[in-house]
């Protein structure tokens, strides 16, 4: 075995082990460079590798979702963050203690408030690291969970084996264009600019004080879940 495919082992039983997460990919840093924000692209310079993680969110609480988001649905978004950036946190120490540089992004920082983006795009990273595809409503959408994942990133210059983009699409699927409250989606893909000012609106809402709505990904569900 190669040092690439022995880290890759030893990653994989990591995530599946220790972290208990059922997602997770490699990507080259090349792949997604034009997606990292100001605030990192100096350092990142030392590093070639990321590391994605994911984690589903409950089909359950998203079904709890009518026209708006929900107190249940903004707390479970908040703790699969919050657990999303303590399993990036181990797996980066764990990566550090083995003598290679470790650098987790939160799963859900914002930098950019205007259009929504972080320090890099988790998006890009795993369809980089061949985990899904960038469908109608501008998220990720996964063969088993659609797009109800969470992401997070950590990049390193450990040597791993790679993964490879999915050459998939969300063929004549149209539930997430249907679902939008403020249209912003359409078959050209989704307009970030009105998605913003309906997340705006939807932060108003006593007691969910956060940029979240859910209704295209509460539609946006994996080939393997039931449509009943």
């Amino acid at each position: 075995m190669t040092l690439e495919s022995d880290n890759r082992y030893f990653i994989d039983e990591f995530v599946a082990k220790r972290l208990n997460l059922p997602i997770w990919g490699v990507a080259s840093i090349k792949s997604f460079a034009e997606t990292i924000g100001d605030e990192i692209s100096d350092i990142v310079e030392h590093f070639s590798t990321a590391i994605v993680l994911g984690h589903p969110l409950s089909a359950s609480v998203l079904e709890t979702i009518i026209d708006k988001p929900n107190l249940l649905y903004k707390h479970h978004y908040q703790k699969v963050n919050w657990r999303l950036d303590n399993a990036a946190l181990e797996l980066a120490t764990e990566i550090q203690d083995l003598g290679y540089l470790s650098l987790p992004i939160p799963a859900s920082l914002v930098t950019d408030w205007e259009y929504q983006r972080g320090h890099l795009s988790h998006r890009h990273t795993a369809v980089a690291a061949g985990l899904g595809w960038i469908g109608r409503n501008g998220l990720v959408v996964t063969p088993r969970y659609g797009s109800q994942v969470r992401w997070v990133t950590i990049l390193t210059d450990m040597k791993i084996a790679e993964d490879h983009p999915v050459d998939m699409r969300c063929g004549t699927c149209i539930q997430c264009i249907e679902a939008c409250p403020s249209k912003a989606i359409t078959a050209q893909g989704c307009d970030v600019i009105k998605c913003y000012e309906q997340l705006r609106e939807f932060a108003k809402i006593q007691g969910v004080g956060q940029y979240v709505c859910g209704l295209c990904i509460k539609v946006c569900r994996g080939r393997f879940q039931s449509r009943s």
